[in-house]
């Protein structure tokens, strides 16, 4: 079990069970290597201590790099000075703890000095997604992780935090750098950052941690990507692709964010800096294709709340924003948040020598309050119709063309000193994470694995045998479903090509999601006349995988009648949807089809973050649609909401036949209403965008929108609109 390695006074000392790695602790001194065997080590607490130097770390490695995976409850405490980690994998379970891996043993023994390098965290997440928890904790001083792969954090917390206790201002110096932070899905949500350092109570000291060389692929938790909250720290040379949300420098002065590249590829959302504070640089940065506004904007300088309290907003004083190239994107926003209480707008700042050349010709500049405290100066920007400023800025026409480096720069030599250095070297992918793991994904897609064919009274068999991303096609009869299918990957059920299968329900309802189950209906004569007691004809479960999907496509569902309580979708606590998708679908005699108002927390929490609806029919049904976002937090992306091409017929009662409350993006457009109760949109919090456009209501009261937060006149469009013959 002892080797020699090295010289006479280092070992490697391969363990093979808890107890004798706890010996191998115990006795390791500077330069040994303690290896845990190949394998699946579940339900391992381990915890790491001791007294290394620096060219003599003691070292925590697998036998091989990739085949040690820590299962079931395990995580991993660090104490000590000059410790490594290496080559280890998390996968397929959670920590039983509030941290994955933390760089201390508890709040006496932290780890300094201490390196966390090539170790994988894969869907390590907490199976209620309301449960926190944060996957790497740094704590003590002078620690690196570096050429590590994080991915699918499905729970709140943050990926990885730099921890700096109330009462310990000191610098806290670590490094993050070569490491792949793969896809993180929205949590719906605050708490759902990448990276976050420090926290509000020593923003004002500095933590001096660098951030440099990273790739943040997908990393859409919430609106902060990585959330700054200290001072004196460097972000730079990180490539962000296709992440929704920002780098936000939340409290904490004179940060620097330098050298980075931000590629949005047009998707909605898509961010890149967000200053707040004192003293902070913004420089050579290269944003392209980036969707998103006001918070999520490709630059956005906030106003401040004039003498605020430590955990609010800091008035915007001196920060530099130059030399960066700001892209085909969608917005620039300045003092943005202006309202009653973000009255401080930024003073003593300048934006300087910056590229712009905005999405689809148009001006990307956005003033909600007073922006004349930032001096704007040598600037070049796209000509536009009307633009916002009149001075500090060039206005020409601007031809691009990709550099070897994959970024775009102006053609014209006299515009070489306007915007990103030519010298920009994006990370590449090859470069970060580690060489030797092959990620698992999420799930199968739908349609993505076997066709099943499926005889009148073997549905329940076939689910039950049927793996992720199976299609299960009905044969021409009647498929009789005495109790609830219980349905555990994602799976579509489908009529044949050219059958006219019917669902019978007898029971309480057709499908039970559990577990990491999706469902994808398709083609479908559902009936659901015979169910009994409160039924619900999918219902989704506690436990349930985050982000998950449903889709109804060509489904007819017959019920027994509004009044007798059949619900199409209904969402446990604590579950979260991708996507609840329905078209071309008919519900008919049912009480409510989407109901997504399981969800009471006042934090924010949602169902689901997108639910469309389009070219379907609802006739004598209580309700289409109930959803709910409740709490006030401005951290999240959704919901959004979108209903078009639809009819809804003699539907509704006391309530409206449609509600939907606290979302940030809905779209009502080209439906006709008619005999039904009204459309009601609640705003709750942030900037939400609503349009109600182009409907017919009949016999059915005009929509509505009202405010909860908001002072003013109610938001959003509601234009074109034909209104007749009110009840």
């Amino acid at each position: 079990m002892v080797s020699a390695s090295g010289t006479a006074f280092a070992r490697d000392v391969l363990v093979r069970d808890p107890a004798q790695f706890k010996a191998a602790v115990k006795a390791a001194q500077p330069g040994d290597t303690i290896l845990l065997a190949d394998g699946e080590w579940r339900d391992f607490q381990a915890v790491f201590t001791g007294a290394g130097v620096a060219d003599k770390p003691i070292t925590l490695a697998a036998q091989t790099k990739g085949k040690v995976v820590l299962t079931g409850q395990s995580n991993l405490r660090l104490g000590g000075r000059h410790l490594v980690v290496s080559g280890l994998v998390f996968r397929d379970g959670f920590s039983p703890t509030g941290e994955v891996i933390s760089f201390r043993r508890d709040s006496k023994q932290v780890a300094t000095d201490s390196r966390l390098t090539e170790v994988v965290i894969d869907g390590f997440s907490k199976p209620d997604r309301r449960a926190e928890d944060i996957w790497v904790a740094l704590y003590g001083t002078g620690n690196r992780v570096d050429h590590s792969h994080f991915e699918g954090k499905t729970n709140a917390g943050v990926t990885l935090a730099v921890i700096r206790p109330k009462g310990q201002p000191g610098a806290n110096s670590h490094r993050i750098d070569h490491n792949y932070f793969g896809p993180r899905p929205p949590l719906g949500s605050n708490g759902g950052e990448t990276i976050r350092i420090g926290t509000s109570e020593e923003s004002l000291t500095d933590s001096k941690t660098i951030v440099e060389r990273n790739i943040f692929d997908r990393c859409s938790g919430e609106v902060e990507i990585v959330s700054v909250k200290a001072g004196g720290n460097i972000l730079r040379d990180n490539l962000i692709l296709r992440s929704q949300g920002a780098f936000v420098l939340r409290h904490g002065n004179g940060n620097l964010v330098e050298r980075n590249v931000f590629l949005g590829h047009g998707i909605a959302d898509t961010g890149g800096v967000r200053v707040i504070n004192r003293d902070q640089i913004v420089r050579d940065n290269y944003f392209e294709g980036l969707a998103g506004s006001s918070f999520k904007s490709a630059i956005t300088v906030m106003n401040g709340v004039p003498n605020s309290v430590i955990n609010r907003y800091h008035q915007v004083a001196n920060a530099r924003i130059e030399g960066n190239s700001i892209v085909d994107s969608a917005r620039i926003t300045l003092a943005a948040g202006a309202d009653a209480e973000r009255s401080a707008a930024p003073v003593g700042s300048r934006f300087e020598r910056n590229l712009i050349v905005g999405a689809k010709g148009r001006d990307p500049f956005r003033a909600e309050g007073d922006a004349s405290g930032i001096a704007m100066a040598g600037n070049v920007a796209a000509s536009v119709d009307k633009p916002l400023f009149s001075s500090g800025i060039v206005y020409r026409e601007i031809e691009l063309e990709r550099a070897a480096n994959g970024l775009l720069y102006p053609v014209d030599p006299a515009l070489a000193s306007v915007g990103a250095p030519r010298d920009l070297v994006p990370v590449k992918r090859e470069e970060v994470g580690v060489r030797w793991y092959g990620a698992t994904g999420s799930g199968a897609a739908f349609g993505s694995g076997r066709t099943i064919s499926v005889a009148p009274g073997a549905l329940a068999d076939a689910v039950a045998g049927a793996s992720a991303g199976d299609t299960l096609s009905l044969a021409t009869g009647t498929h009789d479903v005495a109790t609830p299918l219980a349905v555990q990957s994602r799976l579509t059920i489908a009529g044949a090509p050219g059958a006219k299968p019917m669902l019978r329900l007898g029971g309480t309802g057709l499908a039970r999601i559990a577990a990491g189950g999706g469902l994808r209906l398709e083609n479908l004569d559902i009936d659901a006349r015979g169910v009994r007691g409160d039924a619900v004809l999918i219902a989704v479960e506690a436990g349930v995988a985050p982000n998950y999907e449903l889709a109804f496509h060509g489904v007819t569902v017959t019920g027994p009648g509004k009044d007798a309580g059949l619900a199409g979708v209904r969402v446990a606590p604590s579950t979260f949807a991708d996507a609840i998708t329905i078209s071309q679908s008919r519900f008919a005699d049912m009480d409510i089809v989407v109901d997504g108002t399981g969800e009471q927390e006042p934090k924010g929490w949602y169902p689901a973050e997108r639910l469309t609806i389009e070219k379907s029919e609802f006739v004598r049904v209580a309700m289409v649609a109930d959803l709910l976002r409740k709490g006030t937090d401005e951290s999240t992306f959704g919901p959004w909401f979108a209903m078009r091409d639809s009819r809804v017929a003699e539907s509704g009662g006391d309530a409206p036949s449609l509600r939907v409350t606290g979302a940030q993006h809905v779209k009502i457009a080209q439906n006709h209403f008619t005999q039904s109760s009204g459309v009601e949109v609640i705003h709750t919090v942030g900037a939400p965008d609503t349009k109600i456009v182009r409907n017919r209501f009949t016999a059915t009261p005009a929509p509505r929108i009202g405010e909860t937060m908001w002072k003013g006149a109610p938001r959003g469009t509601v234009a074109d609109n034909q209104v007749e013959g009110q009840p």
